[in-house]
């Protein structure tokens, strides 16, 4: 089990490394809104074209308005994500790392009446 354990720490770290990206990518593509960037600049064409196809279908569910609230919408999203999803998928390789090694210890016993996971110390 600690083998799935340690997949799913990778697989949260991998993700909230992709996901800081986006954040990143989607701050600073909303700094540039203000400043009016030169569009044939490869960095400024890049960062559009990668953060488009997160804020293009926002934009179409909200009203037109006079500001451009999508951006904030998507760093809310990646915010929760990194608060949910990352966390949990961490914890849950934490404790698939670290609970097949406290099991096959001979001093402690896995016994429950009630169906609770608990650990017991063996006399």
């Amino acid at each position: 089990m600690f083998i799935l354990g340690n997949f799913l720490i990778a697989l949260s770290n991998v993700i909230s490394l992709i996901l800081n990206l986006l954040f990143w990518m989607i701050f600073i593509r909303a700094l540039l809104s203000w400043v009016n960037p030169d569009p044939y600049n490869p960095i400024v064409h890049f960062l559009y074209r990668t953060t488009e196809p997160l804020l293009e279908p926002i934009r179409r569910h909200l009203p037109v308005m006079g500001l451009d609230f999508s951006p904030m919408i998507v760093i809310l999203v990646i915010v929760f994500l990194q608060s949910f999803l990352v966390v949990s998928l961490r914890d849950k390789g934490m404790r698939l790392r670290y609970s097949s090694s406290v099991e096959s210890m001979p001093m402690f016993d896995r016994r429950s009446s009630d169906g609770s996971d608990t650990l017991f110390y063996r006399r």
